[in-house]
């Protein structure tokens, strides 16, 4: 099968291609789990911070992606879940402990990162962390929702806050942009403010309906209850502090923070940033949880993820174009990588169309995938 690894840790401000292109084995899948044949396999910041070695694959060379959308092919003994041809996708946890708190155990596996993921014709995955994708998605949609989406989901759950409270969000990517959409959805009082270096990411954020955008050092005009910073940088950490209001909190959703603008703590102040109670939380990994509780949630707003297309021998220059910057991407044809950064779609543009190779029909009715969901979402946890 055709495949793109990452075949040795390097520093993308340097040169060189993130990726090289090969030809690797179909996977089997061992005992309870299935085969998918990828559709689709969204791009993701945390692909850069494993190519740099921030969060480093356990061995090399390795398959990334983790935002997968794909058919199943095969079933391993004893999986009896899904259905082969059944659309399923895959996300950041690959496998844990199947406890509340199992994106913090010693037994989380990342995919793309631990395991071979989603940039590839072929991945495995164990059914417990498949999970159905609604009918109303088409593969490109449904590929951000699996990271940026849950874990914007979780990151929502950790700002606490109550309808009617005024939240922040700090950079406009693949994940603020779905949960601006999702607060709007969950707290439809809730006033939005969002902060960005992007003018046009700015106006794509009023768009969506926050009540005022402005730069990442600008103060907002009112203190906040709470703000989900969604950078892998450290001055918005320092400027939000300045922005939340006297026991405000602020969310880091990154699982990696870059060292070149670190010299931004040395700003930081006890009075202005910290003090009168501010608390600071970080978001570790996902559950399974989340993102079988996420994926109902945003089929009945529904999120509508603005997302742009390359083909799989385009990854590199994909994982290129989001390290250096806003993406002016194009729809491509074949395989699909879809990048999770925001951008505005013209009205009465389609983001995807299934091509010849790759085009299934519907082959799971919408009560069956809602059945399915809530065996897996189990009792709810917050």
């Amino acid at each position: 099968m055709k495949a793109m690894v990452i075949g040795r840790i390097l520093s993308l401000e340097e040169g060189g291609l993130p990726l090289e292109a090969v030809d690797l084995p179909v996977p089997e899948p061992d005992a309870g789990e299935i085969r998918i044949k990828v559709l689709t396999c969204g791009v993701c910041h945390t692909e850069l911070d494993e190519i740099e070695g921030r969060t480093a694959p356990r061995r090399l060379p390795v398959v990334p992606g983790h935002e997968v959308v794909g058919r199943v092919d095969r079933l391993g003994a004893g999986a009896t879940r899904f259905r082969i041809g059944e659309r399923v996708g895959v996300g950041w946890i690959h496998s844990s402990s199947g406890s509340l708190d199992e994106n913090l155990s010693p037994q989380f596996r990342a995919t793309g990162r631990d395991v071979n993921g989603g940039y590839a014709e072929y991945m495995t995955a164990a059914e417990a962390y498949a999970y159905p994708i609604p009918p109303g998605f088409s593969d490109a949609e449904a590929a951000p929702l699996l990271c940026a989406g849950g874990v914007g989901y979780r990151s929502l759950r950790l700002a606490q806050i109550e309808d009617g409270q005024a939240l922040g969000l700090t950079g406009f990517g693949g994940s603020a942009h779905l949960v601006l959409q999702l607060t709007r959805h969950l707290y439809p009082n809730t006033p939005l403010y969002v902060f960005a270096r992007d003018p046009e990411a700015r106006a794509f954020a009023r768009e969506l309906g926050a009540v005022w955008a402005g730069g990442t050092a600008e103060r907002s005009p009112v203190p906040l209850h709470a703000i989900i910073d969604t950078t892998p940088a450290w001055r918005p950490v320092v400027e939000a502090l300045a922005n939340l209001r006297p026991g405000g909190r602020l969310v880091i959703n990154a699982i990696r923070k870059e060292e070149r603008d670190k010299d931004s703590l040395l700003r930081l102040s006890y009075h202005d940033h910290l003090w009168l109670e501010k608390e600071i939380k970080s978001v570790a990994n996902v559950t399974h949880w989340d993102l079988a509780e996420f994926l109902p949630i945003a089929a009945a707003i529904p999120l509508r993820p603005a997302v742009q297309t390359y083909r799989l021998e385009e990854a590199n220059r994909a994982l290129l174009e989001l390290k250096r910057g806003p993406i002016r991407g194009r729809e491509g044809t074949g395989d699909r990588l879809i990048v999770d950064q925001a951008r505005p779609v013209p009205t009465g543009t389609a983001c995807y169309a299934p091509s010849a190779r790759s085009g299934w029909p519907w082959c799971i009715a919408r009560d069956e995938w809602r059945t399915s969901s809530e065996v897996i979402a189990g009792s709810r946890w917050f």
